[in-house]
């Protein structure tokens, strides 16, 4: 396999405050464990800056004039009691939108089988009118708007497998039966969606994972459910919100995984996409709180899509 990793420097210029879980050492992390020999063969590029207007295509007309409004001329502004937005905020947004757009242009033109966008801050919890959850705009669903859009894609399909619930993808999406969304998630968690009685217009799948039940639960929830509903769905694309906060370590969840659950979900997802979309795969990273654990998963992650 052929695998882009995407990243910035400018990551860092998004501000969150002292103690704050999702902060710039997140990617510092990431970049770091996959600095080794074995990772040798990945293609490497910084994340251009994205177009932010693209964001209209997910979220209200006032949206991103409320963030700008929002943003402080110095220092770190609240938009809710988790999600913070500083001077500089914005263009990381952008810089994480154009990451997320540089790995889907290489994927869907053919320069990689896949890529892995190490961007933030994350996204999936941002819904069509209202930032939340660490997430200022909806990256993944403006990737998968623009597949559509740009590239001709007919049907998109997003796994999240972050520990959180992505409420905010399914609220863009729900309504959408072009666009397939399933999520596995500890419940009961923030943000308190992702019901498995919530199924959209039958393109919602969600699997709500108990506190403690580790990698075996996870694994029998996938083979059982998530994965043959993805692969009745027969998707031209599989975008994956990939958060590691379900690793053991992770101090905002109970799930439990280990390194190796991620690799795990990962080969059953490209076994999929092998078989129905030409192996095209697009992941973002979103939450990941401890910093070891996020490390760890993300190698395992990232070995997986290489297939080493």
């Amino acid at each position: 396999m052929t695998t882009l990793l995407v990243s910035q420097p400018n990551y860092a210029d998004h501000l969150t405050p002292q103690g704050h879980p999702e902060r710039a050492d997140r990617i510092r992390a990431v970049e770091e464990a996959l600095a080794g020999a074995q990772f040798a063969s990945l293609k490497r590029r910084n994340a251009p800056f994205g177009d932010i207007t693209l964001a209209e295509l997910v979220h209200d007309g006032t949206y991103l004039s409320r963030l700008r409004d929002a943003r402080p001329a110095e220092g770190i502004g609240q938009l809710d009691a988790d999600t913070f937005i500083s001077d500089g905020s914005m263009g990381v947004a952008a810089t994480g939108l154009g990451g997320a757009l540089a790995g889907l242009e290489a994927v869907l033109l053919g320069e990689v089988d896949n890529a892995f966008c190490a961007i933030r801050p994350p996204g999936h919890h941002a819904e069509i009118a209202q930032p939340m959850g660490f997430c200022l705009i909806n990256t993944i669903a403006i990737a998968a708007r623009e597949a559509q859009r740009k590239y001709g894609a007919e049907r998109v399909a997003i796994v999240d497998f972050d520990v959180h619930h992505g409420n905010g993808t399914q609220d863009i999406f729900k309504d959408d039966p072009s666009v397939f969304y399933a999520s596995s998630h500890q419940m009961p968690l923030y943000p308190g969606t992702g019901s498995p009685a919530e199924t959209g217009v039958g393109n919602i799948v969600n699997v709500a994972l108990a506190a403690h039940s580790g990698g075996e639960a996870m694994r029998e929830a996938y083979t059982d459910i998530l994965l043959p509903a993805l692969e009745n769905f027969a998707p031209d694309l599989l975008l994956i919100s990939a958060g590691f906060d379900a690793h053991i370590r992770d101090p905002l969840a109970q799930l439990e995984w280990v390194d190796g659950d991620f690799g795990w979900v990962t080969a059953k997802l490209m076994e999929v996409a092998h078989r129905r979309c030409g192996n095209r795969i697009v992941s973002l990273l979103e939450g990941g709180y401890d910093l070891k654990g996020l490390a760890g998963g993300v190698r395992s992650h990232v070995s997986t899509l290489l297939d080493l």
